[in-house]
């Protein structure tokens, strides 16, 4: 007897582009596809974002070539409660305009009933919604390295960084559905500002924005000859810390030694939290493998309460060169069922 093949939509929610595809319990993508994000910034452009995002995801259903069973939806977006089924004052999308805020609409009133609004147009399939970080947690616990794994912990190294928490194998939302904030501990007093608008967050050290400041920190304080002073700031990327730091540039190698440290630091105390068998590094910093890793490890482990030492892996994400985002949205469903 054939059985009708199962398969969910994956979405990945970012500030330029909407990914998705359609994928199966084993992590195998049957289509993929986007729609600009970035085209829809406005406010008033959130109802026809939705329109095309539907449409779009409808084609691709009709270009599969064989008939299966949609069973689920499943959404990795900024600022998303799963709770609620709510993206909620999202940072890049779907702002007021000046004339809207001057009329007295405010920018934290900024709520849209997302699964809801998606699901006029999939009547019956069930819709979950989380935030980015989460649903990469979930995807390399369905389709990575954490399978099996009932405690640990997914680090999102990007623009920012995120974080996902899983205790005795369920995510951990908190009573809002905002758990997790990893990346806004603060690490330093009186430190850095941070896009949330507070001093001396994790993510104003330890993400790609934050390791492009520490270079330039460096190079005001270091005398080391290098290729870095010729970039201005808006030219320097951490792809490019990374290629002169393989070649033994010793302002790069010192970012990543630094970045390495703070972090380091501050797993060291989660660890205390949650008491996670394993920590996964996930993103773009994540890349550069021994560089970030091994400054991680040696200064979570230097700094780590006794009864925590050489008990927890730091290991990078077994999704690091798979679609990452579609996969980590589409594992939402399957854990929910």
């Amino acid at each position: 007897m054939n059985t009708m093949k199962k398969l969910v939509f994956g979405i990945d929610i970012g500030g330029t582009n909407t990914a998705f595809g359609l994928v199966d319990a084993k992590g195998e993508i049957f289509g993929e596809s986007a729609i600009s994000t970035k085209s829809y910034m406005k406010y008033d452009d959130y109802p026809r974002y939705i329109e095309d995002l539907a449409k779009a995801m409808k084609t691709l259903i009709d270009s599969v070539g064989f008939n299966f069973e949609l069973v689920g939806i499943g959404i990795g977006a900024p600022n998303a409660n799963y709770y609620q089924g709510t993206i909620e004052i999202p940072s890049n999308m779907w702002k007021y305009s000046d004339e809207q805020i001057a009329a007295g609409m405010r920018e934290e009133d900024r709520n849209f009933n997302f699964a809801e609004d998606l699901g006029k147009h999939f009547l019956n399939v069930p819709i979950y919604i989380t935030n980015d970080a989460n649903a990469a947690t979930i995807g390399e616990m369905v389709y990575g390295g954490a399978k099996g794994m009932k405690d640990f912990i997914m680090i999102t190294l990007g623009t920012g960084v995120g974080s996902g928490f899983v205790a005795n194998g369920e995510m951990i939302y908190g009573h809002d559905g905002f758990a997790g904030e990893f990346g806004h501990v603060i690490v330093e007093r009186g430190g850095r500002e941070c896009g949330c608008g507070r001093k001396g967050c994790l993510e104003a050290y330890a993400s790609a924005t934050g390791i492009k400041r520490t270079a330039f920190e460096l190079m005001a304080t270091m005398s080391d000859p290098s290729p870095l002073r010729e970039y201005t700031y808006d030219q320097l990327e951490s792809a490019i810390l990374y290629q002169y730091a393989v070649k033994g540039d010793p302002i790069a190698k010192e970012c990543f030694r630094v970045t390495g440290q703070k972090l380091g630091y501050a797993l060291a105390d989660i660890v205390t939290v949650t008491s996670p068998e394993a920590i996964f590094i996930f993103g773009g910093l994540a890349k550069a493998g021994d560089l970030i890793m091994n400054p991680i490890k040696w200064y979570m482990e230097e700094n780590m309460l006794i009864t925590f030492k050489n008990k927890v892996k730091v290991l990078p994400s077994e999704l690091q060169n798979k679609n990452a985002a579609i996969l980590g949205a589409s594992a939402l469903v399957w854990q929910a069922k």
